[in-house]
Order: structure tokens, then C-alpha cells, then sequence
């Protein structure tokens, strides 16, 4: 059997989409899952929109998100001469002729066409002329088929029949000698020998004019898959009114690359019932008859939910490792750096199950990094108060007292001491956690003590009592 051989080809004219990265992540999954080959292309033709940062912005996002290619990163503009070639031979075997009409000619004939109902393509005026491009300025188009067909059996949508008598004379050379897209992806995919082209069903209509081309070029024609759009909650087409389309967003945003991976796989594919999968599992069950008809609607509620189930299963040191750009950007820098290299998993250990996102994880373990903490003074005036500071002196000579170091041992301290104080637990427990936090939410108090260590306990136990005396 053939080789698969699938292809992502963006066009670098902004962010990556995260449309395009679902559309990637199909392809990358069945070439995976048949041992195949997944190859990066950059469709840069277009030159006023086309730029190095987007290219950029392109690989950096499929390296996020794990999407490692086997060939490439090819750019169409290093292979321009390959389409002009391929371009003549068709002009050659008369599948394609010289066009001299103008552009302001052509807006006039569609507007003509449009206002009397009739279809707006080309009307075929320079087909049988004969014309030469002495002058340099004429365009060259392909000879659409103008009776029958054109089949396409797509992988997604099934059969699909297009007549061939709407198709136009595309421009396959424009007249600054520039390939169309339209061209220049079939001389691609047919010289890359891509077995399976699996696309944006906004495509679609680029297929029938597509397959023509091939034959004519005496190429095999591969395999056409057509996905689904994204759509936004009103059913609209997303868009950044709907929130983050840029992949590179989420990362800022605190997500984790597996979980944007797990939820884009789920928009518009599935498996049964189950929600998380491993990548390992996605390969293995990945199938287009389980690519969805029609449009998945994207849910930020199901995402944010999904990242914070990623969060709570995913090794420690794993997550640790994407906290710490973050953690830079806050400008923690200095505290990151001193950190013994187990200490972060230990924070994400204790903070993961109060953070859905990495942003918020930031938040979240700030109050424990450093020696002193920064308090809120709302909790101090609620909590450290001079009254109680003579209670919080004397647990704290308990604590020095104390022979060894552990979360047990100081817990039953704790509680003895409070029972003798005739205190309940929370009395005594929200001013320490204010002292060690400066917060009055945390995790558990004892977990809190144990990640800090006792030093840094007792140190802090004594900014409380400090703060309670003024």
C-alpha cells in the first residue's frame, strides 16, 4: 500500500488559528496512526500579506501543542520557478492560454452577469484567441472541463458531485508571473506526493476547480476531506469577538498544550462517551467516520474546565516546568531561581486543585515563595489583632520548642495548644493562616506549614505577630 502522506499548509498572514491547529492535529493523528508522514508548508504567495513574524508565530505555535512535522517547513516563494514550469506544460499541451483582459474589465462583466442572474465567472473571451504574452502582461489561465462532473468521495462528508459547466478558467499565472493558489497547491501536494488532503470545508469549492488540474497535469489525484467549521456560541463563524482565536493566547492565557489538544480533537471528532484521552489513545482511536458532519461549536466553559482537570492529573513536575515563564513574567524571577528544583512541584502539589488555570496558579503560589509574604490588610485588620498576639507568641515558643520538623507533629501541637487556650480551631487557625499567607484562603493550614518548612514558618509566625502588635 501507498505511503500516507497528509500535509498542514498555512497561509502566514496573522496568528495560527486555533481552527487551523484542529485542522493540523487531524492530520497529524491519522499520519501517526498510519505510520505516515506529516509535512509543514507555508502557502506565502500572497505577498502583500504574507510575513516572517506569522511564520514564526505558525512553527511556534506546533511546537506548543506537540505537532512535530517530518518534512519541512517548506514556503511556496522558494519554489516559484517549479510552478512556472509546470505552468508552461499546460500552456503546451493546450490545457491552458494567454488572458489579456483587464481588471476593471472583468469587475465590469461580473457586475453585468450578477445584475442579470447569470453565474459570475470568466466568460471564456481570450480561450480560442490564440494570444502570445509578447507584451509581458497577460495572464495565464487553466481550461476548466465545461461539461460532466467532478466527483469528489470525501473522507468527512461522502460523495459529493460538483457539475462542471459553473467551473471557471481559473488564473493559474497572474501577470506579474506570480502562481495562484489554486495552482500552486496542486503542483505541491502532487510533487510532495500527498495521498490525503484534509482541509476546512471553507475549501470546498476549491476542490472541483483543484481535481482538473491534476489530471491535466497527468498527476494522481489524493484523497479529499473537507472539516466542519468552528463556530462561536450565536453560530457565527469564530471569531475574536468570541474571544481567543490566536493558539499562542491560551498558552499566555495559563493553558496547558495537552489540554487544548484534548478539546480540539473533541470539537468535532469523538470516541464513545469519553472526554480525556492521552495522545498515545488519540492516535490509536483517531478515525474520519468519527469526524462530525457538521459545525462544532466552540464552549470556553468546557475548555477552562478541561485545563483544570489537566492541571490536577498531570505529573507535577510537568506543570511546574509551564509555570515558570509565568512565574518570570510576574516578576518572580528571583524567587523562581533560588527554589530547590522539587520545590515548585511541591507549590503545584498543594495549590492544583484550587487553579484552572496556570494564571491562576501564579496566584496562587506567590504567598510561598520568598522568605517574607505580603499581606492584605483587609485580613490583617480582621485577624491580627493585638489581642491576639500574646496567643500567637506563645504557639509560637511551642513550635521552637518542638524537637523535630513534620506535618504531623505540628498539627497535634496545634491542636493540643488550642484546646488548652479553650479556643476553638478556626479561632487560632484563620490569624496563623493570615501570618503564613497573607491570605485568608489557602490550602489545608498544616499542608501550608509543611511546604514552607520550619524556618520559614517560624519566620513568618513572627511578621504576624509583629503585624498583630502595632
Amino acid at each position: 500500500m501507498t505511503q500516507v502522506r497528509v500535509r498542514f499548509a498555512p497561509s502566514p498572514t496573522g496568528f495560527l488559528h486555533i481552527g487551523g491547529v484542529r485542522t493540523a492535529l487531524f492530520n497529524w493523528l491519522f499520519a501517526r496512526q498510519q505510520k505516515g508522514v506529516f509535512i509543514l508548508r507555508i502557502e506565502d504567495t500572497d505577498q502583500s500579506r504574507s510575513t516572517d513574524e506569522s511564520i514564526q508565530a505558525i512553527i511556534e505555535g506546533m511546537k506548543w501543542v506537540g505537532l512535530d512535522w517530518d518534512e519541512g517547513p517548506f514556503r511556496q516563494t522558494e519554489r516559484i520557478d517549479l510552478y512556472r514550469s509546470y505552468a508552461m506544460k499546460l500552456l503546451e499541451k493546450g490545457a491552458a492560454y494567454w488572458c489579456v483582459c483587464k481588471a476593471e474589465e472583468l469587475d465590469a462583466r461580473r457586475k453585468e452577469a450578477e445584475a442579470k442572474g447569470l453565474p459570475q465567472k470568466y466568460d471564456g473571451r481570450c480561450r480560442d484567441r490564440g494570444l502570445t504574452n509578447q507584451a509581458g502582461d497577460a495572464a495565464l489561465r487553466f481550461k476548466a472541463p465545461q461539461e460532466g462532473e467532478t466527483v469528489v468521495d470525501d473522507l468527512i462528508k461522502g460523495k459529493i458531485i460538483f457539475d462542471n459547466s459553473v467551473l471557471d478558467d481559473l488564473i493559474i499565472l497572474r501577470s506579474n508571473g506570480y502562481p495562484t493558489y489554486n495552482f500552486s497547491v496542486v503542483v505541491d501536494d502532487a510533487l510532495m506526493n500527498i495521498t490525503h488532503v484534509v482541509r476546512g470545508d471553507d475549501h470546498l469549492t476549491n476542490t472541483p476547480r483543484q481535481i482538473p488540474i491534476f489530471e491535466a497535469l497527468g498527476f494522481p489525484v489524493p484523497h479529499f476531506g473537507h472539516l466542519p467549521m468552528i463556530l462561536g456560541s450565536d453560530k457565527a463563524r469564530l471569531s475574536k469577538r468570541h474571544g481567543a482565536t490566536s493558539i499562542m493566547a491560551y498558552k499566555d492565557m495559563g493553558y496547558l498544550p495537552e489540554a487544548m489538544v484534548n478539546y480540539l480533537v473533541r470539537l468535532g471528532w469523538s470516541h464513545g462517551d469519553q472526554e480525556l484521552f492521552v495522545r498515545q489513545e488519540l492516535i490509536e482511536k483517531f478515525a474520519w467516520k468519527n469526524v462530525q458532519t457538521s459545525a462544532a461549536v466552540f464552549n470556553p466553559e468546557k475548555l477552562l474546565w478541561l485545563n483544570a482537570e489537566y492541571i490536577k492529573t498531570s505529573h507535577p513536575d510537568q506543570v511546574a516546568q509551564a509555570l515558570v515563564p509565568l512565574l518570570r513574567e510576574a516578576g518572580l524571577q528571583d524567587e523562581v531561581s533560588a527554589m530547590p528544583a522539587d520545590r515548585l512541584a511541591q507549590l503545584v502539589v498543594l495549590v492544583k486543585e484550587r487553579a484552572k488555570t496556570l494564571v491562576e496558579m501564579v496566584d496562587w503560589v506567590r504567598p510561598y515563595l520568598g522568605q517574607s509574604v505580603s499581606f492584605d490588610e483587609e485580613a490583617v485588620k480582621k485577624f491580627l489583632t493585638p489581642a491576639l498576639a500574646p496567643t500567637l507568641s506563645k504557639l509560637l515558643a511551642r513550635f521552637e520548642s518542638l524537637p523535630m520538623f513534620s506535618k504531623q507533629e505540628w498539627e497535634a501541637t496545634f491542636k493540643t495548644f488550642v484546646e488548652e487556650e479553650g479556643m476553638k480551631i478556626g479561632q487560632l487557625a484563620q490569624p496563623v493562616r493570615v501570618a503564613l499567607t497573607g491570605r485568608t484562603a489557602s490550602p489545608g493550614l498544616f499542608d501550608v506549614m509543611e511546604v514552607l518548612g520550619r524556618d520559614r514558618t517560624l519566620f513568618r509566625l513572627r511578621q504576624g505577630i509583629e503585624r498583630a502588635s502595632v
